[in-house]
């Protein structure tokens, strides 16, 4: 067994389980070991879910940098961010590592709450920060009655709400909907073609 492998079956099972779901003993049977090996590198289940989400948060910014500094950057803002919707959330579809990001950090364990809810937001403010940038990268397209911080903040806030949908209902129709919908009230609404 090697500790990838552990962290990896650990990573898994909590997607999967969650914190309260998961055992120690079901992590180690995943892996083919027996549950105390999993001490050697461990102290306690609460050590291994606050690592599992340290590393998948790590995992995430990486994702979202490699996203916004790749060969997207060179797309028109209107596709790039659309297909960051799309992206992020056929990640959270087809990714252990998103799934269990985004819901640790809307439904942490409660004794880990403080911890978990502080440790989201490094997300959330790297985000922030890319979205504002590449808003005021592209001022000129915005309706004047929008800065880049609104838009910034809408946008998030769409991504918010697809990730709730996506959280209790999955990949639906009702999703597809609320995508399209969203998308296009939010474009037609910061967008100034007069100026683009």
């Amino acid at each position: 067994m090697t500790f990838n492998q552990l962290k990896e079956a650990a990573l898994r099972q909590f997607a999967l389980n969650g914190y309260e779901g998961t055992s120690l003993s079901s992590i180690a049977n995943e892996v083919g070991i027996k549950k105390q090996s999993i001490y050697t590198y461990f102290k306690s289940k609460e050590e291994l879910f606050v690592h599992s989400f340290n590393e998948s948060l790590s995992r995430e910014l990486h994702f979202i940098e490699g996203f916004f500094d790749g060969t997207n950057r060179t797309l028109p803002i209107e596709k790039l961010l659309y297909k960051f919707l799309i992206e992020y959330l056929d990640r959270y579809d087809r990714n252990f590592n998103t799934s269990f990001f985004i819901r640790t950090s809307f439904f942490p364990p409660q004794h880990l709450r403080e911890l978990i809810v502080r440790d989201s937001y490094q997300l959330t403010n790297n985000l922030e920060c890319v979205l504002e940038t590449l808003f005021k990268e592209k001022e000129h397209l915005l309706h004047s009655k929008f800065s880049a911080d609104t838009a910034t903040a809408a946008y998030l806030t769409i991504l918010d709400g697809l990730f709730v949908e996506m959280l209790y209902g999955g990949r639906s129709e009702r999703l597809e909907k609320r995508i399209s919908s969203t998308w296009n009230v939010f474009w037609q609404g910061i967008n100034d073609n007069k100026r683009s």
